[in-house]
């Protein structure tokens, strides 16, 4: 994987924990840097641990289907993608009570929940040529500071940005899995 589409990946991957960065922020009141800080920090180092963890899961499945596993990683970006892309077109029905503080177990199920697709693209990862580790690490540091930004942010933007971010997210994804279609069909 070229370093372009690994910063690409990497952005898009942290669009969905932005957008819950921005509510998380919209919440609080007047919200801290201290505060943005660790939930920034909360949230990379979930996003960077879930693609190691569907690297290897992926690695296990290599030698099964080496012949064909440019197409897995392509469809596991596009579906991946439209799902992004799904939840920030769909409306909400009714407005969440939001919590006055965020816990360290609040912040982490959230960050586990915004991780799911780190963890499906950590599998279609194990597929092509790439570093895991750089991977894992771009993603946590683009996660942190997307979610740092994103507390931050929060009270001003509120969720309608959040939900357009998700979307540019998902074509993101879209794009990184038929980059590396291309690259393996046109070597």
């Amino acid at each position: 994987m070229n370093p372009v589409s690994l910063i690409f990946l990497a952005l898009a991957m942290s669009t969905d924990a932005f957008a819950a960065a921005i509510g998380k922020g919209s919440s609080l009141h007047k919200p801290r840097l201290t505060e943005a800080l660790r939930t920034g920090l909360i949230f990379g180092v979930i996003e960077a641990i879930t693609p190691v963890i569907g690297w290897f899961i992926g690695q296990a499945a290599t030698r099964w289907v080496e012949s064909w596993d440019h197409w897995i990683a392509f469809t596991l970006l596009v579906a991946l993608g439209l799902h992004m892309i799904y939840n920030g077109l769909k409306h909400e029905e009714a407005e969440e009570e939001k919590p006055g503080q965020h816990s360290f177990f609040i912040l982490a199920v959230t960050a586990v929940a915004t991780s799911i697709d780190a963890l499906a693209v950590g599998v279609g990862l194990a597929f092509v040529d790439v570093n895991i580790w750089v991977a894992a690490a771009a993603i946590g540091l683009a996660t942190m500071t997307m979610v740092t930004l994103g507390v931050m942010l929060g009270r001003v933007l509120g969720t309608v940005v959040g939900k357009r971010a998700e979307i540019v997210g998902g074509v993101v994804l879209m794009i990184v899995g038929a980059t590396i279609l291309y690259e393996h069909l046109s070597a």
